[in-house]
């Protein structure tokens, strides 16, 4: 196999679904055939008269052993969940059902495997160590499957695979003729949604890929950002557009903005090729760390969202002017970014987007996240609270959207406090509950598109309702 046919052989390794079942059934039923032959044995041979097998003492050995390494590996999968969730709080969230089913089966299986490789012939113990990687990987791939999120191998790896997205060259805007006397005051211009024609040749949908933002200000190391352009960006002149920052969960990265490609790509299609730009940017840096959206030893996040990231879109992208037409949004993690960063900057955002997200940074416990993320400095980890600073301004001309799923209670009952001190402060807000939907990808599948929904009103690129 030559160099490009090994490359060829890695990507499609890659950029293989781990989300639609297949990968995951296969996994299924490979497991249980290894478990099959873990607990099989050759049934002892019986005497000539018929009497007991002469190894049933061994056989009985053999079966409570399986029985009770099942159960201990049961018992170490209570231990670490409870551990995880309820001592260390780790996901700042009850994990779901399904999620406990595939850890204890899956450290059950492992026990089996494990009692195995004691006094056994060698290749039995390889089997059985083989074993061991299959059933966690199993489960490992199940619970990403149920969440949904890194729909890729590459995804699930953090490796980046997206291609590169060349931008469309800026065209300076005409320069104002000084010779001009006439004093009758200009027409107030129409809205865009009014005044736009899509030109002959403008492709029927938006690109998609990724951009790198310098970190000149900050030195934060992020991942690249994912851009989307809609059609009417891609044209000669394009009209200035208005701009979604977007930000996901943890663990996650921009590359899950994917998720609503097919809405940014329908609605452009409804609104003749008009639609927001939409940049997904790295806030975490890595999905085993969590930066809180704040300067610290972890890295200056808020230095370069408000620096580095609009900087670039300020210097790099066609944006329409003014508050109005900037909106700061994001996921779980990311919402809560979103959520303090809108509510912190008023003169620079107009609408905030918040997709199930956090009530306020979180490292798990409120006492570890004071620790860990702000060194125990009460003042500063009161300040950074997006209630907090909701209930210390008073806000005009601000559009807040909630959005989060029916099955959802933890982050909903946070979404329900935070529109709740968002109004009190001034704000419009909407609020919207998807039905079936919980913490997955389908708060995102859902979330996005509602949101813009209210959005694109707001900003021109639809008629108003009613």
């Amino acid at each position: 196999m030559g160099p490009r046919e090994s490359h060829r052989t890695i990507n499609t390794i890659l950029l293989l679904n781990i989300v639609d079942g297949t990968v995951v059934t296969v996994l299924v039923v490979a497991s249980l055939a290894m478990l099959v032959y873990l607990v099989s044995r050759r049934m002892p041979p019986r005497l000539p008269d018929g009497d007991v097998p002469r190894n049933q003492p061994l056989l009985r050995r053999w079966i409570g052993g399986l029985g009770l390494s099942a159960l201990g590996g049961a018992i170490a999968a209570i231990v670490t969940i409870v551990i995880c969730e309820v001592v260390l709080n780790l996901f700042g969230t009850p994990i779901e059902l399904d999620t406990h089913v595939w850890v204890t089966a899956a450290f059950a299986a492992a026990g089996i495997a494990v009692f195995n490789i004691w006094k056994s012939r060698w290749w039995r113990k390889v089997i059985a160590s083989v074993a061991v990687v299959l059933f966690l990987v199993t489960a490992s791939l199940g619970i990403n499957a149920s969440y949904g999120l890194n729909t890729t191998v590459a995804s699930l790896l953090n490796i980046e695979t997206g291609h590169p997205l060349a931008l469309p060259s800026r065209t300076p805007l005409p320069t104002p003729d000084p010779i001009a006397t006439s004093t009758t005051p200009p027409a107030p211009p129409k809205p865009l949604w009014q005044s736009w024609v899509a030109p002959a040749g403008m492709p029927a949908t938006g690109k998609f890929g990724t951009v790198v933002i310098p970190n000149t200000a900050s030195g934060f190391v992020a991942r690249p950002a994912y851009l989307y352009l809609p059609p009417a960006a891609l044209v000669t002149n394009p009209p200035a557009l208005p701009i979604l920052i977007m930000m996901m969960g943890q663990p996650g990265g921009p590359d899950y903005s994917s998720k609503f490609l097919p809405t940014l790509n329908s609605m452009a299609a409804v609104n003749r090729g008009l639609g927001a730009i939409v940049l997904t940017i790295d806030q975490i840096g890595s999905p085993t760390q969590n930066p809180l959206c704040i300067d610290s030893a972890q890295g200056n996040v808020h230095t370069y969202i408000m620096n580095d990231v609009l900087n670039y879109v300020r210097n790099s992208l066609h944006v329409a002017v003014g508050r109005t037409n900037w909106a700061i949004g994001g996921y779980s993690n990311g919402g809560e970014c979103a959520l303090s960063f809108g509510a912190q900057y008023p003169g620079t955002f107009g609408s905030i987007l918040d997709v199930s997200g956090e009530i306020g940074p979180s490292l798990g416990s409120p006492e570890n996240t004071l620790k860990s993320g702000f060194g125990g400095d009460q003042s500063r980890f009161d300040a950074e609270q997006p209630l907090n600073i909701m209930a210390r301004t008073r806000y005009s001309d601000m559009l807040a959207i909630f959005t989060s799923g029916a099955n959802d209670h933890y982050y909903g009952a946070e979404a329900d406090r935070a529109q709740a001190a968002a109004t009190a402060a001034g704000m419009t807000t909407r609020r919207f509950i998807g039905p079936g939907v919980g913490h997955r990808s389908d708060a995102i599948v859902y979330g996005v598109p509602v949101g813009l929904a209210e959005l694109y009103p707001r900003w021109e690129l639809s008629a108003p309702a009613g």
